[in-house]
């Protein structure tokens, strides 16, 4: 039996979670991390789910914050974690990115031997965003990447995703982070993208995004602006 259940993280849990993974801001791993926490913490078991009790204490106990996440449960497990991720932030200097333009689509810059044009989002820290016709898969990525973060453009650097367009519903993506190089997956990069390929009249507004490391579901709602992520959490290892 799947149920779903929805509720709210107290601010002193994000501020622990934030603490680990502050170096790299992932929201992939941040948000999909609690849910399985959260899962482990308080011992959730089918049994307790066939009462409405305990999804009342989800909601009491998580009540003081404005993160919010809907969780889809089966057979006592968290499948999938559904995050409001907030507005994307389209203007130049709250992003930051020096550009003239707002929203910025057409971001000319050069590094090595190739051009590339941008569009650029910030979920909460900066990203840019290119469509490429080569296959990400085969793109050397660490030979761009690299120098694309620190362009000028960028007062405080960049998250640099580079992305495939596969249909109106499906792009393919790489992420390398500022300060951390090629990662496997990156949230906020999943969310950036996909507004910027809307933004660009590339997709619809609900799209699966391929990373590396898995695929995450990303809406960007028409009705209230905001970008909703939605992934598996599923544990790597303990200890």
């Amino acid at each position: 039996m799947k149920q779903y259940v929805t509720f709210k993280i107290k601010k002193i849990y994000l501020y622990i979670l934030l603490f680990v993974l502050v170096i790299t801001f992932c929201g992939f791993g941040y948000y999909k991390w609690c849910a399985r926490h959260l899962e482990i913490e308080l011992q959730i078991v089918e049994t307790q789910f066939q009462h409405e009790g305990i999804c009342s204490l989800l909601k009491e106990t998580y009540q003081s914050s404005d993160i919010q996440l809907d969780l889809s449960v089966k057979n006592g497990k968290i499948e999938t974690a559904r995050v409001d991720m907030g507005e994307p932030i389209l203007e130049p200097e709250k992003i930051p990115v020096i550009s003239n333009e707002n929203p910025v689509k057409s971001l000319k810059l050069e590094a090595e031997d190739n051009d590339f044009t941008f569009t650029c989002v910030s979920m909460g820290n900066p990203h840019a965003v290119t469509f490429i016709k080569e296959d990400v898969n085969k793109f050397d990525i660490c030979k761009y990447g690299a120098k694309l973060e620190v362009n000028k453009a960028f007062p405080k650097k960049a998250n640099i995703e580079f992305i495939n367009v596969i249909d109106d519903k499906t792009l393919k993506m790489r992420v390398w982070e500022r300060g951390a190089g090629e990662t496997l997956a990156c949230g906020t990069g999943a969310c950036a993208v996909t507004v910027s390929a809307i933004l660009n009249g590339y997709t619809k507004r609900v799209v699966t995004v391929h990373l590396l490391g898995g695929d995450l579901k990303i809406e960007w709602n028409k009705n209230d602006n905001h970008v909703y992520m939605t992934g598996p959490a599923t544990t790597v290892f303990e200890g």
